[in-house]
């Protein structure tokens, strides 16, 4: 069973930064692939960021410049930098890693606000 433990997230103002991370109790090298997601209040839970075995990386639109996803093998982490925050980036961010199966955080929450 994998499990994933989000942590980083907080109130910040307007152009704050916040660093996410997501600890995995397995090796993330086995990973096809981890990534972040959002869910916004009444909105659908979309991807933000992604970070394949391979290394290559995909984001959201409205992240790219401001957002960087990155893994540390040696301790199972991946991190979603996250700087340059809007108030509309305000939403639960779970981490995710798909393998056979598709794994997801238990979230944490982001409010940026003045």
């Amino acid at each position: 069973q994998v499990q994933l433990v989000e942590s980083g997230g907080g109130l910040v103002q307007p152009g704050g930064s916040l660093r996410l991370s997501c600890a995995a109790s397995v090796n993330i090298d086995g990973m096809s692939a981890m990534g972040w997601y959002r869910q916004a209040p009444g909105k659908q839970r979309e991807s933000v960021a992604s970070i394949t075995r391979g290394g290559r990386l995909n984001y959201i639109d409205s992240v790219k410049g401001r957002f960087t996803i990155s893994r540390d093998n040696a301790k199972n982490t991946v991190y979603l930098q996250m700087n340059s925050l809007k108030p509309e980036d305000t939403a639960v961010y779970f981490c995710n890693a798909k393998q056979v199966l598709t794994y997801w955080g238990q979230g944490t929450e982001v409010t940026v606000s003045s």
